[in-house]
């Protein structure tokens, strides 16, 4: 029976790979009442009764892209992930379902539109949560999950399925060092620390608000919180800053409601890696 697991959690690990995923685990139901980091109405298997693992894949977002937040070029990238994700995880919860499982996956964001997380800021399940006990990573000051290979530079979908499946091991070592550039490079100011504390309080509602204005000028969604962490061999394989302070500018000047007016701004703030950096361009 172990080895018909093995090989079952190996055909699926084999799948997504072919599909360009970039981690994957494996998280027993089980683990969201041992830990319990969250209601119990938010238990997969509260919502479903068959349910007995969740398999969670993860895609990177590439660190020249999203250090150009907000705007369109990392919008770009960050709807091209979800379409994979949602690609990738239909055919590996179809493929269980031809194997004989039960099996679908959740969405990623699964909203209708940002006005709905302004009104109800928090998701019917969360993907942060199941990468955590599926040992992808752990999370964050920023409530984002932070990986060894990527910081917090990934995408996020979950599969539920009922197919018995050898578990991922949980990460014992925390992943985030606790640097506190996510919360100073927040435009919002959403985030408050004490130190010994294992994430900041956020404001979730001022998070969301910020995302509707982003979304009315076409260059939605924020992420400098992702892109300003150092943490992942990404960082270490693209540097501190994967674009310039000048690229940033060119790239949020194009494409969006505020198009051809960016540089034009003097004196305008731009965020590499949680610093800021001044930049007069006339």
């Amino acid at each position: 029976m172990a080895s018909e697991k093995a090989r079952l959690k190996e055909k699926i690990v084999r799948k997504a790979k072919a599909l360009d995923i970039n981690l994957i685990g494996v998280a027993p139901v089980k683990r969201w009442q041992e830990q319990h980091l969250n209601d119990e109405e938010f238990w997969p298997q509260n919502i479903w009764p068959w349910a007995k693992n969740v398999i969670v894949l993860a895609m990177q977002i590439f660190p020249g892209m999203i250090e150009t937040t907000p705007s369109v070029v990392y919008s770009e990238l960050y709807n091209t992930t979800n379409r994979l994700l949602d690609d990738v995880s239909y055919r590996i919860a179809n493929f269980l379902n031809e194997e004989g499982y039960r099996a679908h996956f959740f969405p990623r964001d699964c909203y209708g539109d940002i006005s709905a997380l302004v009104k109800r800021p928090e998701a019917a399940f969360s993907h942060v949560i199941a990468g955590y006990y599926a040992g992808l990573g752990t999370i964050g000051l920023n409530h984002t999950l932070i990986t060894k290979k990527y910081g917090p530079r990934i995408r996020l979908v979950s599969i539920i399925t009922d197919a018995e499946l050898p578990a991922s091991r949980m990460l014992k070592e925390d992943v985030c060092i606790h640097c506190q550039a996510c919360i100073r490079a927040c435009p919002m100011q959403a985030f408050t620390w004490k130190k010994g504390e294992p994430v900041a309080n956020m404001d979730k509602h001022k998070c969301a608000l910020y995302h509707q204005q982003l979304k009315q000028e076409f260059h939605y969604p924020c992420g400098r919180c992702a892109a300003a962490c150092p943490v992942g061999l990404d960082k270490k394989r693209y540097g501190a800053n994967a674009i310039s302070a000048e690229g940033i500018l060119h790239c949020r000047d194009f494409g969006a409601a505020d198009a051809g007016e960016i540089k034009k701004q003097k004196g305008s703030v731009v965020r590499i890696a949680g610093r800021a950096a001044k930049k007069n361009f006339g």
